[in-house]
């Protein structure tokens, strides 16, 4: 289980320790918004250079350097902790179902937000030229971009893979780089192994996921380097929460720096109201599309019959904008109203509010490719694909922070290579698209226990280790 999922549920006593309701942590988030708003536009009046407004950003340039420099150990600690606690033994298949339930629905989400950003493409306006704005973008050929992303999965230097990752380039026989329409041209040119600056984040998530399931396997010989990465993870959670308490001024100047550099400000609010409704769009299609599906395939049951036995939870995530704290409300449900299995729900129901994370994997990949058709940037099918998998394990490995969204966000724009001051745009309409997606998260982890139990529905009836014990005995008195 995640190690941020331990303080909420008590294995012995199953018992459930509610965390603080986010109510006055929304409120004040509310308010740093229109402060940094209402200071952007009274500084618009004043004729502002670069240079004061650059160093109007400082205090939001060095919020947004500490996010980058917590954002690595991080997602690599939570990853190892997490995969390195997981009792295979214990949860069977049960929990090998669970985890391809929250895998299968994570990369559905992101695909989902990924091809509405690119239909809909709420960053790009008549404002902006409809070519790359670099104009010197090195395309790449399909067969290669799709090695690349495996290579990248295996790096071959771990420290390397920190600051750069494997990217193939086009040359002569010379070795002399040439760009892709050349390359289309001439016949004498050979792809060779190249790099690109940006952390290798892909590379890093198949090595931390294999490295955690690795010493979760040794048992007792693992339990001193489990023990470290537990540590090093509950530290890096403590020095997020010291950065969280410093972000408040870090956004308010982010954002009036951001409001000053508008040209149209009209614009630019067209083009974020866009990319709000995108973002709801998705949520919306997951919520009542495809997780409904997935239900209706593998329970042949009605699922709005299931959904409207949630409403009470579903409303509790849309008024906390927090899975941990409306964990007890969802239990409540599950278990009451739907007459779950404990086994089921205090096992799923925890780890979900931690790993689960449907909507904020669609919203990061809605969110990174409007950011990026803001800076008119053309991502290709292995972009794509390395986005889509950074999105969702970036949304796993760092949900149980609080504000998770913004650190989760900086993962995934620096690994995109993609600008990270820009996440004060998406600041602005963040609030209620916090709450529709921790709604989302709620209703994909209920959905989720249905189905496992359908499928687990045998292993549920057969007695475990513990009631065979209990028969034993009985039978011997």
């Amino acid at each position: 289980m995640h190690p941020s999922a331990r303080d909420l549920s008590d294995p012995e006593s199953g018992s459930v320790k509610v965390t603080e309701p986010q109510e006055t942590q929304t409120h004040r988030s509310a308010h740093v918004f229109l402060r940094g708003i209402g200071l952007g536009f009274a500084l618009r009046h004043v004729d502002m250079s670069a240079r004061n407004v650059r160093y109007l950003t400082f205090p939001g340039e060095l919020l947004m350097r500490v996010l980058q420099m917590v954002s690595l150990p991080l997602i690599i600690s939570s990853l190892i902790a997490g995969m390195s606690s997981v009792d295979r033994k214990g949860f069977g298949r049960i929990g090998l179902r669970a985890f391809s339930y929250y895998t299968v629905t994570t990369l559905i989400a992101a695909f989902t937000g990924i091809a509405l950003a690119s239909v809909i493409q709420p960053g790009t306006s008549s404002r902006n030229p409809p070519t790359p704005s670099g104009g010197k973008v090195e395309a790449v050929q399909s067969v290669d971009a799709f090695l690349d992303l495996i290579r990248n999965m295996i790096p071959s230097n771990l420290v390397e893979a920190c600051f750069r990752k494997f990217k193939t380039v086009y040359s002569r026989n010379d070795s002399v780089g040439i760009s892709v329409t050349e390359a289309s041209e001439n016949n004498d040119t050979v792809p060779t192994a190249g790099t690109s600056d940006g952390v290798n984040m892909l590379g890093l998530l198949v090595v931390s996921v294999a490295f955690g399931l690795t010493l979760g396997s040794m048992e007792t010989r693992g339990r001193p380097l489990r023990d470290f990465f537990d540590c090093l993870n509950k530290a890096v959670m403590h020095l997020v929460n010291i950065v969280i308490w410093y972000s408040p001024v870090g956004i308010i100047f982010l954002l009036a720096g951001q409001i000053v550099k508008m040209a149209d400000t009209g614009e630019i609010g067209r083009e974020v109201a866009m990319y709000a409704l995108t973002v709801i769009a998705g949520l919306l299609i997951h919520s009542f599309l495809t997780l409904p599906l997935v239900y209706v395939v593998v329970t042949r049951s009605n699922p709005f019959r299931f959904m409207g036995g949630l409403l009470q939870a579903l409303a509790t995530a849309f008024g906390t904008s927090s899975s941990s704290a409306t964990l007890p409300v969802t239990l409540h449900c599950m278990e009451v109203n739907h007459n779950m299995d404990k086994q089921v729900t205090r096992f799923m129901l925890p780890t979900g509010a931690t790993m689960n994370m449907d909507g904020a994997a669609l919203y990061e990949a809605v969110a990174a490719l409007f950011i990026a058709q803001l800076h008119n940037m053309d991502f290709d099918l292995g972009q794509i694909i390395v986005l889509s998998l950074i999105v969702t394990a970036a949304s796993t490995g760092a949900a149980g922070i609080p504000q998770a969204g913004m650190v989760s966000m900086v993962i995934v724009l620096s690994s995109a290579g993609l600008p990270t001051e820009d996440i004060s745009l998406l600041m602005i309409v963040d609030w209620i698209l916090d709450r529709l997606r921790t709604a989302t998260n709620v209703l994909g982890d209920c959905i989720g226990v249905g189905v496992v139990q359908h499928l687990s529905r045998q292993e549920l009836r057969s007695p475990g280790p513990a009631e065979e014990s209990l028969v034993e005995e009985s039978l011997r008195l």
